[in-house]
């Protein structure tokens, strides 16, 4: 049982680093798309001043649920491009690691919706934190620069945290425009550098 176990651990680690090209051209319709809905999202919440917490919040969440739903999609057509199995070993393992943060940070979200919890800013770096923790733990089975974008995430909200906090505590900022740039520009960023990087591989 046990022998059994290392060879299928050793086989999904195999599949995993064979695989690692296949996950990086995957990434960029994923990122991309978060990055537009993100965006998007932003805008709508600006435009109807979705600013209690209760509407920042569950607007917000429903936007996470859109933007996990597409990514699946893209996965899924992927997988059946390539004529594989889409819930195979590797993305159970990937899936094992983005859960426990992307949970933790939803409930976390719920508890703001319906507590109305009073600054809506503070949720904002919360999800940021828990959401690159999820992007660090998912990268010990993705391509390497996931796990720096998930530095990337953590790194800002905690310095913004600080300098909010500590230096500048009087500064006011609107939590829709942190959300579009966090969730919806950087997202913008990695995956066109993911596309034009991929782009430049394939004609050399």
């Amino acid at each position: 049982m046990e022998s059994n176990w290392a060879v299928e651990h050793l086989q999904t680690i195999r599949t995993l680093m064979e695989r690692s090209a296949v996950y990086r051209r995957a990434l960029a319709p994923i990122m991309l798309f978060a990055g537009f809905t993100g965006v998007f999202a932003a805008a709508i919440g600006l435009a109807l001043h979705l600013d209690s917490p209760r509407a920042f919040g569950g607007f917000w969440l429903g936007t996470a649920l859109v933007a996990v739903a597409g990514a699946l999609l893209i996965a899924r057509r992927q997988a059946l491009r390539d004529h594989e199995s889409f819930w195979s070993p590797p993305t159970r393992r990937v899936t094992q690691a983005l859960l426990p943060p992307l949970t933790a940070g939803m409930c976390l979200g719920f508890v703001f919706v319906f507590v109305e919890l009073a600054n809506v800013v503070v949720l904002t770096f919360i999800w940021l934190l828990f959401y690159g923790c999820a992007l660090h733990a998912a990268g010990f089975f993705m391509p390497r620069g996931v796990k720096l974008f998930g530095w990337i995430y953590i790194g800002l909200a905690c310095g913004s945290l600080f300098f909010l906090g500590m230096v500048r505590p009087e500064v006011e900022l609107n939590a829709h425009w942190l959300m579009g740039f966090f969730f919806g520009v950087l997202h913008l960023a990695y995956g066109a550098y993911l596309y034009l990087t991929e782009k430049g591989k394939n004609a050399a």
